[in-house]
């Protein structure tokens, strides 16, 4: 059975991701518009009329614009927990094809096994997802203060983490364009995490079946995706992880899609 992944976009403009196993295939996270939602499925082939399911990591709008316009439209089934369902509805005002799952419960979309785990972030029960299916373990960690031992035991067993690489801490604090109150939520332990904190957190879950890293969530004013690149590398290299491959994910375009046959 062949599993694929592409990350459609990644950053405070907008997350989605593909994942497709078998005849089963899921957006998680839906933050794109409409219109580059499906734009940018039909760069690798597919429609949101094909989709099985999308899930919620939290209610932020970078994380859920796209649902009124693609899964209210097409009734597509959308997953996530009662708290963010709840936020969902507030926000959105409308009456979508709502499942609850409860965190740290398994439950599966054809193929695919999904299990949601709680992360330390500014929203109302935010989670991130390991996502299994028979060729391919996938961890999902875009929007985290820091990285709990939760956390780090639930994606020690990913053969691919899209991992949170928000900001340089040096660059953030000089940002002229972000008030001082902003830039204190982004570097608390409910906001984003650093080149420097994910790259610690990478050292303490990398074994032999992960191979793939992708740089996610990357902030256009307080980073850069070199310096978000550099700074996994050199966990990487420190840690004799040559078997590891470092990808960058952007926000205007899809990343390089991790096809296994």
């Amino acid at each position: 059975m062949g599993v694929s992944m592409t990350i459609l976009g990644s950053g405070s403009a907008g997350n989605s991701i593909y994942i497709e196993a078998g005849e089963s295939r899921v957006l998680v996270d839906a933050g794109l518009s409409p219109r580059q939602l499906r734009e940018r499925l039909a760069l690798i082939g597919r429609s949101p009329e094909t989709l099985s399911a999308i899930l919620i990591s939290h209610e932020h709008n970078d994380h859920i614009r796209g649902l009124k316009g693609i899964a209210d439209k097409l009734g597509i089934p959308v997953y996530c927990n009662g708290a963010t369902r709840d936020a969902i509805r507030e926000i959105l005002e409308i009456s979508l094809n709502l499942h609850v799952f409860h965190n740290g419960a398994t439950f599966s979309i054809g193929d695919i096994d999904v299990h949601p785990f709680s992360v330390p972030h500014d929203a109302q029960d935010p989670v991130g997802f390991l996502i299994q299916t028979q060729n391919l373990t996938v961890a999902i960690i875009t929007d985290l203060g820091h990285v709990t031992t939760l956390v780090t035991e639930r994606i020690r067993t990913a053969n691919a983490i899209v991992l949170e690489t928000n900001h340089d801490r040096q660059m953030l604090i000089d940002c002229p364009t972000r008030p001082w109150k902003l830039k204190q939520r982004i570097m608390s332990s409910f906001g984003h995490l650093s080149n420097e904190e994910a790259a610690e957190a990478l050292k303490r879950v990398l074994w032999d079946g992960l191979h793939h890293v992708y740089l996610a969530h990357i902030s256009r004013e307080c980073n850069t995706p070199m310096l978000a690149y550099s700074a996994i590398k050199a966990a990487l290299s420190e840690a004799g992880a040559q078997h590891v491959r470092a990808l960058l994910t952007y926000q205007d375009a899809p990343a390089d899609p991790l096809i296994i046959p």
